[in-house]
């Protein structure tokens, strides 16, 4: 798999994953789950370190990192980071423009 068949196949289950979460439909944990599965199968791409990042990948880390770093509480309730990845989120939906402070990297 390329980091660019990953980055368009994964950012639609993170979308998911994160507005499911916000509907509270799934539970905290599966976030967690998902973060775990995530990373084992990036490890098994291949062009990792020979592709450039694009605006998308770049997106798609930073909200991931997000997901990851902050609590429950915090994802649910801070208004100001709801907005932040409300923004990658559609974004990476294909629905808003490349937000400027949303700027992760690989693991």
């Amino acid at each position: 798999m390329t980091v660019h068949n990953f980055i368009n196949r994964k950012s639609g289950q993170l979308a998911y994953y994160l507005r499911a979460f916000w509907d509270k439909r799934i539970p905290y944990s599966e976030i967690d789950l998902y973060f775990w599965d995530l990373m084992e199968e990036w490890a098994l791409v291949g062009d990792q370190f020979e592709v450039p990042y694009s605006q998308k990948e770049r997106v798609f880390w930073h909200l991931l990192h997000q997901m990851h770093y902050w609590d429950e509480i915090k994802l649910l309730k801070d208004i100001y980071l709801h907005e932040e990845l409300e923004t990658c989120l559609t974004y990476l939906e294909g629905q808003g423009v490349f937000p400027l402070d949303c700027i992760g990297i690989r693991p």
